[in-house]
C-alpha cells in the first residue's frame, strides 16, 4: 500500500520538530510512601506530569532492557528494521548492575512500538516500497509524541520487547496462524509473536472439566488477565439451578460457577501489576436463574453493609460489657449485683449480640482481660468486608431481546427455559423482570443491557452464529472466541484554536494509518486458545476509536446537549468507521478479503449500506433493522465539510467493497480510553463530556498547580468574549490563590489572632493549589508547637479530622466562605462576571462544579449523545449514563427504554452514591457529628398566652448589616434533611432566613431557597414574624413526620411547620410550638426561683455580638456564664498561677463549644474532581474516575477495564 507523508518528511528525523525534556516521575499512595520514582526520564516536552507519570510508571519496560545492542540481519528484510538483541559480548564488559535496566526515554517506547508494526507489515506484505515503510514508520513515531493517536494498553506492555531488545521466555499457552502457511501454530516465545489484543469475547460451555468448559474458562480468563487483558462471556449455556444432571442428581445452578470465577478473577493482577481482573458476565433475560443474576451485587453489597454495622454495632456493645464490668473500680462479673453490667448486657442482647460473644467477653474479663478483640470492617472496595462477598471482579450484563422489550411495553409473559431441554421453568410477567433490573441499577450500578436484538441487526458476519456477549467495557461485540486490539485518536489534536479549523486531512490520513497499525498488529499476534487465534484470523476484527469529543466541543464553544454538539460528533464518527472501511478494502484489493467474507458478503454489504444510508442523513429505507437508527444531521452539523466528506467517504467504502470486499469484519468501536487518555492528556475520555472546569495540574516535585480547564479561554474566545472579560471569568472560577486581598481572612486578621509574618507566609505559600483554605490552616503548614502554644489549640484537636482552625479562631462561617471564594474560586461559571446565561450550556458538565454550581447533563442528554455516534460504529460505545442521587428506579428504567429505541447497542447506568464501596459519597449520609438526643420524660405543659402584638412599621426595606449574626440548625424531618441559616439585626430580631434541602431534587430545592427569599424581603419589609409563624405552623404535607437533631421539635406536619415552629421557639419564644422547651434541655435546670437572672447588664454587651436566635432567647445565661468565666481568668491571671490551667481550660472548652468545626464537606471536593470514591487498587489513592463502564486513576492511571 502506498503511505504518504503528512507530518515528516524523508530523510529527517522524525522527532525533529519536536522538543524534548528530562523529567522525573514519582507517585506517592495516600500515607506519602513513594511507591514508584524514575529520574532522568525523556519525554516530548508538551507531555504534562500526568502524562509523564503515565508513561513512566505504566508503558516504560522496568527490567531486561539491554544496554548494548546488536542488529540480528534477517533475509527479505531491510536493515533498518532488523530486530535487536542483546551484545553480550560488550554487556560482558560491564559492571553487572549497569547491563540490564529500564527503558528511560520515550523515544525508546515509540520506537519500539513503530519498529514492531513495520517489521510485521513489511513482512506481511502491507507496502508498496520500501519508501512507504519508512513514511509509515516516521509518521506513526511522530504521531505517538505528539499525543495525536494512541494504541490500547497492552500494545504498550507487549509489543516491541522482542523486536527491539531481543526480550524472551517459554511459550504461555498461547497460539497463532502463520499468516505464510494459515496454519495454527502453538507459540515457543512468550514475545516474538507479542499479545496486543486489549478485548477477548470466550465461549464457555456446559461441561465442567473439559476443554472448553466452566472450570477451562477460569484458566483462559487468567491467560489473558496476566498480560493486561479484559475478557467477557456469555454463561447462559450453563444449566440452571435444579436442571437434571447426566449421573441423576440436580445442577447447582449457575451462580455458584459465576462465584467460583469471580473469586479467581479477583485473585490475578492484571498486567502483572496491582491492577484488578477487567471480566464481563452477560446472561440471556430467559436463562432460568436470572432472577438471581439479576439480584447479585445488590444482596451481595447488603452483606458487606450487615458485616460492617454489624461489626462495630457488635464491638461497641462488648466494649461497653467489658467496661460495666470495672465501672466501680473493683470488677463485678454478676449482672444481679451490677445495674451496668446488666444494663450493657440487655443492651448487647436487643442490638442482636450472639449470647455466647456476651458470656465470652465476660469470661475474658473473668481471666484478667480488660479489651476485647473483635475485628470491625468498612466499605471500601479492597477491603476484608468485600473480601469475603462475591460479584465484585466484574460488570455484568443482561442480554434483552426485542421480542422481551415488547413484551414489557404489552404487560405481556416471559417464559424462563431450560438449558438442556429447552422446557419453560417458570413463567413471569415481563415487567416484573424489568422492574428488577431497574431497582438492581439503581441500587448498585449493576446489571446494565445488551440489547441483543440491534447488536445482531448490525452484525456483519451472521453466518458466523450470533453476537451473544462483549468485552468488559461493552464497546467490542462480536462472535465469541475472538479478540480486537484497540486505539484512540485524541480529536482535540486535529482542531487548531487559533484558526477555529478543524484538519479533516490529517483526521483522515491517522485513521487510515491507524486501521492498518490495527490490521498489522492482527498478523503478529498471538492469542490465549485455538479457537480465538482461528477465529481472529479469519475475521481480523478491529476497534479504531477516538477520545476528547467533549474537550472539543467545549473548545468549539458547543454545548455538549445540543443539536450541532451530536452533529458533529456524529460526522467525525461517519467519517471515522468510513475511513476504516474504505482502508480495510483497499487492503483486501491487495492482500484479500478476510477468511469467512464470501460466506458473509451479502449481510456485510447490507450493513455498510445502512451505514451508509446514515451518513447520507436519511431516515427510512434500512435494510433489515427492527429500529431504525438517528441519522447524521447534515443541517445541524456546525463544519458542513465534514458531513459532506462523510457521505463521500461512505460511498468510497461501499463501491470500493463491493468490488474486493474487505479485509476486517469490524473496524471501530469507542472505547474508554482510560489510561491511554491520560498519555495524550485528554479532558475527556472516550464520548464522555467533561467532569470539571477547574483542573489540578501535577507538578513534578509533588503538589497541584489550580487551573482552568484549557478548553474554557478557546471556549470563550469562540463566543466573541474580550481577552479583558476571559480574565475576569477565569479569576472568578480560579480565585486569586492568594489571602492579601481577601475578605475577613488575610495578613491583618491573622495578625490579631496571634499569627507571626513567617507563618502567614507559610499560609500564603499554600494557596495558589488550594481547593480549600481550611486544608492550609493544618499542623503541616503551621507546625504543632505554634497551634498549640500560641493559638492555644488543644492537642487533641490536631488529629482530628472535623476540626477546622479558622472557626476555632472565631471566623464565622459567611466569612470563611467569602474568603474561600476569593482566594480558590467559585470553580463553576455559573454566576461569572460577563458571562451570559445562554452560554451556560457550554460548560456544561457531567457533575455540578464547584461547591456552587447546579448545573449538571442531564440523562437524557448523555443517551441522545451516544445515539447520534452508533449508526456509525462496528461495534459500540463504552459510556456510563451518570444519574443524579435523586434518580428513580423509574428513571433507571425509562433510561435503558430510551436507549433501546434510539438504537444502541448496550447501556450501563451509573447512579451518583450507588455504590456502597464509595466512603466519600457515603459520607453525605453523615457528614456532621451528630449525637441522639435523648426526649426530657416529663409533661410538656402548653399554657395559652395572650399576647399584646405591637407592629413597628417601616417606610421601606430595613437593610441588613454587612456583618451579621445568625445560626444554623440541621434537623431530619421524615427522613430529609433540612438546614436552616438565620440572618440577624444589631438587635437581635430575624431579618433573613436560608433553606437548604440535603439532596433533594433541583426542582424542590430552588422552590425552597425561592420562598425562603420572600420571607427574607418580607422580614426587611416590616412583616411582623409572628405573621409569618401563623399563617405556615400545622400546614400538612410531606416529607413530614419525626424529627432528629432539633432539641425542642420532635415531629412536624411539613417542612414549613418545622422551619416556622424553629423561628417562633429562637425569636418569639413560643415554647408553646415546643415538644421540649429550651430551658428543659439545659443539663442544670433545677426550678426557676426568683434568684434567677441579674445579668442584664451584660446581657445586652452580648446581644450585639451573639445570636438571640442560638441562644432561644438565653442571652442573659450566656452572659452569667460569661462573667462567671472573667472572674477566673482575672483572679487566675494576676494572683494565683495554679488556677490558670484551669482557666486556660475553661477558656478552650468555651471557644471550642462556641466554635465547634464542622467536618469538612469532602464529598464536594471529590465531586468537583469527578471522583467515585473508590480506592486505586494499584497506587491506594482514592482519585478513581468514571471511565466508560469501567474507572481509571487520575494519580497513577491505572484502570480497571481493559484499554
Amino acid at each position: 500500500m502506498r503511505i504518504e507523508r503528512r507530518f515528516t518528511t524523508e530523510g529527517r528525523d522524525a522527532y525533529a520538530d519536536i522538543k524534548f525534556r528530562e523529567a522525573t516521575s514519582e507517585i506517592r499512595n495516600p500515607s506519602g510512601e513513594v511507591i514508584f520514582r524514575l529520574e532522568g526520564i525523556l519525554v516530548p516536552e508538551q507531555f504534562s506530569q500526568v502524562a509523564t507519570d503515565v508513561i513512566a510508571q505504566k508503558y516504560f519496560r522496568k527490567a531486561g532492557v539491554p544496554a548494548i545492542l546488536k542488529r540480528v540481519e534477517e533475509e527479505g528484510v531491510p536493515s533498518w528494521l532488523w530486530r535487536s538483541v542483546p551484545d553480550k559480548e560488550a554487556l560482558a564488559a560491564l559492571p553487572e548492575d549497569k547491563r540490564y535496566g529500564s527503558e528511560k526515554s520515550s523515544k525508546q517506547v515509540f520506537d519500539r512500538l513503530a519498529g514492531c508494526w513495520t517489521y510485521w507489515g513489511w513482512k506481511g506484505g502491507y507496502f508498496d516500497t520500501e519508501a512507504d515503510a519508512r513514511a509509515f514508520h516516521d509518521e506513526l513515531r511522530y504521531m505517538l509524541a505528539m499525543q495525536m493517536v494512541a494504541p490500547n494498553s497492552p500494545q504498550w506492555f507487549n509489543t516491541g520487547l522482542h523486536w527491539a531488545y531481543g526480550i524472551d521466555g517459554p511459550g504461555q499457552g498461547h497460539y497463532y496462524v502463520d499468516h505464510r502457511t494459515g496454519r495454527l501454530t502453538r507459540s515457543k516465545s512468550a514475545y516474538e509473536h507479542p499479545q496486543p489484543h486489549a478485548c477477548f469475547i470466550q465461549s464457555v460451555a456446559d461441561d465442567l472439566v473439559n476443554e472448553g468448559g466452566i472450570m477451562d474458562l477460569w484458566v483462559r480468563e487468567a491467560r489473558l488477565f496476566k498480560y493486561g487483558s479484559g475478557t467477557g462471556s456469555n454463561v447462559s449455556h450453563i444449566r440452571g439451578e435444579g436442571e437434571g444432571l447426566s449421573g441423576g442428581g440436580k445442577s447447582s445452578g449457575l451462580m455458584s460457577f459465576l462465584k467460583i470465577g469471580d473469586r479467581a478473577a479477583g485473585a490475578i493482577k492484571s498486567g502483572g501489576t496491582t491492577r484488578r481482573a477487567a471480566k464481563m458476565v452477560v446472561v440471556d433475560i430467559d436463562h432460568p436463574d436470572i432472577e438471581e443474576f439479576i439480584e447479585w451485587k445488590v444482596k451481595e453489597e447488603r452483606k458487606v453493609a450487615a458485616l460492617v454495622a454489624g461489626s462495630r454495632a457488635t464491638k461497641e456493645k462488648l466494649d461497653r460489657i467489658m467496661a460495666a464490668i470495672r465501672e466501680n473500680g473493683e470488677p463485678d462479673f454478676d449482672p444481679a449485683t451490677n445495674v451496668a453490667l446488666r444494663k450493657a448486657i440487655r443492651e448487647a442482647k436487643r442490638a442482636f449480640v450472639p449470647e455466647n460473644y456476651i458470656k465470652r467477653t465476660i469470661d475474658l474479663a473473668r481471666m484478667g482481660h480488660t479489651s476485647v478483640t473483635f475485628e470491625t470492617y468498612n466499605t471500601d472496595w479492597d477491603s476484608e468486608a468485600y473480601l469475603t462477598v462475591s460479584g465484585q471482579n466484574s460488570n455484568n450484563s443482561v442480554s434483552v431481546t426485542d421480542e422481551f422489550l415488547r413484551a414489557v411495553e404489552n404487560d405481556g409473559d416471559w417464559n424462563l427455559t431450560a438449558r438442556t431441554d429447552g422446557r419453560v421453568m417458570k413463567t413471569v410477567k415481563a415487567r416484573y423482570l424489568w422492574e428488577k433490573i431497574g431497582e438492581a441499577a439503581w441500587q448498585s450500578a449493576d446489571p446494565g443491557l445488551h440489547f441483543n436484538t440491534t447488536m445482531n441487526d448490525w452484525h456483519t458476519c451472521p453466518k458466523g452464529g450470533r453476537i451473544r456477549a462483549s468485552n468488559p467495557c461493552s464497546e467490542y461485540m462480536f462472535l465469541d472466541d475472538t479478540a480486537c486490539n484497540l486505539a484512540s485518536s485524541n480529536l482535540l489534536r486535529f482542531y487548531d484554536v487559533d484558526t477555529r479549523t478543524f484538519d479533516l486531512r490529517a483526521y483522515e490520513h491517522a485513521n487510515r494509518l491507524w486501521t492498518i497499525v490495527l490490521e498489522i498488529s492482527v498478523l503478529m499476534a498471538q492469542f490465549p486458545s485455538k479457537e480465538i487465534a482461528q477465529l481472529s484470523y479469519d475475521y481480523r476484527t478491529l476497534g479504531l476509536g477516538y477520545a476528547n469529543i467533549g474537550g472539543l466541543l467545549m473548545t468549539m464553544g458547543l454545548p455538549y446537549d445540543s443539536r450541532e454538539g451530536r452533529a458533529l460528533t456524529a460526522a467525525l464518527t461517519a467519517i471515522m468507521t468510513g475511513v476504516a472501511y474504505r482502508t480495510s478494502a483497499e487492503m483486501a484489493a491487495e492482500l484479500g478479503p478476510f477468511a469467512r467474507f464470501d460466506e458473509n458478503r451479502d449481510d456485510m454489504l447490507r450493513v455498510i449500506r445502512n451505514h451508509r444510508r446514515a451518513a447520507h442523513g436519511l431516515s427510512d429505507g434500512y435494510e433489515n433493522l427492527s429500529v431504525n437508527p438517528v441519522p447524521l444531521d447534515h443541517e445541524g452539523c456546525p463544519i458542513p465539510e465534514l458531513a459532506a466528506f462523510a457521505k463521500k467517504v461512505w460511498d468510497e467504502a461501499l463501491d470500493l467493497g463491493e468490488k474486493h470486499g474487505y479485509r476486517n469484519a469490524q473496524a471501530t468501536v469507542i472505547a474508554p480510553t482510560g489510561t491511554i487518555g491520560l498519555v495524550m492528556d485528554c479532558d475527556t475520555t472516550g464520548i464522555e463530556p467533561d467532569f470539571a472546569l477547574v483542573k489540578f495540574k501535577k507538578l513534578a516535585g509533588g503538589g497541584y498547580f489550580k487551573i482552568i480547564n484549557q478548553a474554557v479561554p478557546n471556549a470563550l474566545r469562540a463566543l466573541g468574549y474580550r481577552e479583558s472579560e476571559i480574565a475576569e471569568i477565569e479569576a472568578y472560577a480560579v480565585g486569586h490563590g492568594s489571602i492579601r486581598q481577601a475578605p475577613a481572612i488575610n495578613p491583618a486578621s491573622l495578625r490579631a489572632k496571634g499569627f507571626t509574618d513567617e507563618k502567614i507566609e507559610a499560609v500564603e505559600a499554600g494557596m495558589k493549589g488550594a481547593f480549600d483554605i481550611k486544608f492550609v490552616f493544618n499542623k503541616w503548614t503551621l507546625g504543632e508547637d505554634f497551634l498549640t502554644e500560641t493559638l492555644k489549640v488543644p492537642a487533641e484537636k490536631l488529629s482530628d479530622p472535623s476540626f477546622d482552625l479558622l472557626q476555632f479562631l472565631g471566623f464565622s462561617k459567611a466569612e470563611i466562605q467569602a474568603a474561600n471564594t476569593h482566594v480558590c474560586g467559585a470553580m463553576t461559571l455559573e454566576g461569572a462576571p460577563f458571562l451570559k446565561p445562554e452560554h451556560y450550556p457550554v460548560f456544561d458538565c457531567a457533575n455540578p462544579c464547584g461547591r456552587i454550581g447546579k448545573r449538571y447533563l442531564s440523562v437524557e442528554s448523555h443517551i441522545r449523545m451516544m445515539a447520534a455516534a452508533q449508526p456509525f460504529l462496528s461495534g459500540a460505545i463504552s459510556k456510563t449514563i451518570n444519574m443524579p442521587n435523586s434518580a428513580t428506579i423509574e428513571d433507571c428504567m425509562n433510561a435503558y427504554m430510551l436507549s433501546w429505541k434510539l438504537g444502541l447497542k448496550a447501556n450501563a447506568l451509573y447512579r451518583d452514591g450507588s455504590k456502597l464501596s464509595q466512603p466519600l459519597n457515603a459520607s453525605l449520609v453523615e457528614d456532621d457529628d451528630e449525637e441522639e438526643s435523648t426526649p426530657t420524660e416529663q409533661t410538656v405543659k402548653v399554657v395559652e398566652k395572650v399576647v399584646e402584638r405591637i407592629v413597628e412599621r417601616h417606610p421601606g426595606r430595613r437593610a441588613l448589616p454587612n456583618r451579621r449574626k445568625g445560626y444554623t440548625q440541621k434537623a431530619t424531618v421524615g427522613g430529609h434533611k433540612v438546614y436552616l441559616h438565620t440572618g440577624e439585626y444589631e438587635d437581635g430580631r430575624l431579618g433573613e432566613i436560608f433553606i437548604d434541602m440535603h439532596k433533594e431534587g433541583a426542582a424542590f430545592r430552588a422552590m425552597m431557597n425561592n420562598f425562603a427569599m420572600a420571607v427574607s424581603l418580607g422580614l426587611q419589609h416590616g412583616v411582623p414574624l409572628e405573621e409569618f409563624v401563623d399563617a405556615f405552623t400545622f400546614t400538612r404535607f410531606e416529607p413530614n413526620g419525626i424529627v432528629t437533631g432539633n432539641d425542642s421539635i420532635k415531629n412536624s406536619t411539613s417542612i414549613l411547620d418545622y422551619i416556622f415552629r424553629e423561628l417562633a421557639i429562637s425569636y418569639l419564644g413560643r415554647t408553646d410550638l415546643a415538644h421540649v422547651t429550651p430551658q428543659d434541655i439545659l443539663p442544670d435546670t433545677v426550678g426557676k426561683g426568683a434568684a434567677e437572672g441579674g445579668n442584664d447588664d451584660i446581657a445586652e454587651v452580648v446581644s450585639t455580638v451573639a445570636s438571640r436566635g442560638f441562644a432561644r432567647g438565653r442571652l442573659s445565661g450566656i452572659a452569667g456564664h460569661l462573667r462567671g468565666t472573667m472572674k477566673v481568668i482575672e483572679g487566675g491571671a494576676s494572683s494565683n498561677p495554679q488556677t490558670s490551667p484551669r482557666a486556660s481550660a475553661e477558656v478552650k472548652a468555651a471557644t471550642s463549644t462556641a466554635f465547634k468545626a464542622e467536618e469538612v464537606d469532602k464529598v464536594a471536593i471529590a465531586k468537583s474532581f469527578g471522583f467515585t470514591g473508590n480506592t486505586c487498587p494499584e497506587c491506594g489513592n482514592m482519585q478513581m474516575i468514571r471511565n466508560g463502564t469501567c474507572e481509571k486513576c487520575a494519580s497513577c492511571g491505572a484502570t480497571t477495564g481493559c484499554s
